[in-house]
C-alpha cells in the first residue's frame, strides 16, 4: 500500500530545487543592479516561479510518485501533467526577459534559440518526447530504474518548457509567436498527439506490465479500466488546455486589433 507518509528528501532533487531557487533569488536580488538597473524586484515573476519548483516537487517528490511508479498508470499521467501544465507554465512565466536574454543574446546561441524556439521544432520536440517515451519498453524501463525515471522525469518538464515557449516566451532574443500562429499551434499539437490518445484509450492490451501485475489498491478498478483512465486524463487534459491556450491567445490578438488604431 502507499506510505502516504512518504516524501521524497533525495539530494540531487532537494538540492536541485534549492539550487534553483538560490540561484534565481541572487540573480534577481543582488545581481539585478547589473543585469537590469533600472528594474524593480520582479514579484509576480518570483511567486510563479517559485510556484513552479513547488509543484515540481509535488509530482516527484510527493507520494503522488510511489503511486505513479508502482500502482497505476493513471497517478503517472497525472504526475506528467503536472510538468507539462502547470510548473512548465510557471516557470516561464517566472523568467523576466532580462533574467534570461543576456544568455540567449551571445552572438553563439542567438541563432539557435530562434531556430529551436520556432513553433515547429517545439511542437515536433513536445510530440516525439511524449510520444517515445510512451513506448511500453522505454515506459516500463523509466518504472524499474530509478535514474530512467528521473530522467524521463526531466524530459517531460523540458518537453513542457518547448511546449509553451511559442505561446510563453519571455525572451525578447527568441520572442512568443503571433496571435495567429499560437492559435494554429495549439490545434496542431493536438492533432498530432491525437494518435497517443487513441493508442492508450482504445488498447484491448494492457501496455505496460507493472501496472498489469501491481497491487490493487480498489478491489474494482483493473489495470484496464486504469489505462483507460489514464488516456481519458491525457486526452482530456490536452484538449481542455489547448482549448484554453487558443482562447486566450484569441482574445490578446482581439484586444490587439481593438486598441490598434482604425
Amino acid at each position: 500500500m502507499i506510505d502516504w507518509r512518504h516524501w521524497h528528501n533525495e539530494p540531487f532533487l532537494i538540492g536541485g530545487l534549492i539550487f534553483l531557487g538560490w540561484l534565481y533569488a541572487i540573480l534577481t536580488g543582488p545581481l539585478r543592479s547589473r543585469l537590469a538597473p533600472a528594474a524593480p524586484y520582479p514579484v509576480a515573476s518570483a511567486i510563479r516561479f517559485y510556484t513552479a519548483l513547488f509543484i515540481f516537487y509535488l509530482a516527484v517528490g510527493s507520494p503522488l510518485d510511489q503511486a505513479g511508479e508502482r500502482y497505476l498508470f493513471s497517478a503517472h499521467m497525472l504526475q506528467h501533467q503536472l510538468l507539462v501544465y502547470p510548473a512548465a507554465i510557471l516557470f516561464l512565466l517566472g523568467l523576466p526577459a532580462w533574467l534570461i536574454d543576456p544568455v540567449l543574446d551571445h552572438p553563439g546561441l542567438r541563432g539557435l534559440a530562434r531556430g529551436l524556439s520556432h513553433p515547429l521544432i517545439c511542437g515536433l520536440v513536445y510530440t516525439a518526447v511524449i510520444g517515445v517515451w510512451h513506448m511500453p519498453a522505454l515506459y516500463d524501463w523509466a518504472l524499474r530504474d530509478k535514474l530512467a525515471h528521473v530522467f524521463e522525469h526531466l524530459m517531460f518538464f523540458g518537453a513542457g518548457l518547448f511546449y509553451w515557449w511559442p505561446q510563453l516566451s519571455p525572451s525578447r532574443v527568441a520572442p512568443r509567436s503571433s496571435h495567429a500562429v499560437q492559435m494554429l499551434y495549439q490545434f496542431g499539437v493536438v492533432i498530432a498527439m491525437t494518435p497517443l490518445f487513441a493508442y492508450l484509450t482504445f488498447s484491448t492490451d494492457i501496455l505496460y506490465p507493472t501496472y498489469e501485475y501491481a497491487p490493487r489498491l480498489f478491489a474494482d478498478f483493473s489495470p484496464g479500466n486504469d489505462q483507460l483512465l489514464a488516456g481519458v486524463m491525457m486526452k482530456i487534459g490536452s484538449l481542455l488546455v489547448g482549448a484554453t491556450a487558443i482562447g486566450v491567445s484569441f482574445y490578446h490578438w482581439f484586444q490587439h486589433n481593438e486598441r490598434a488604431p482604425g
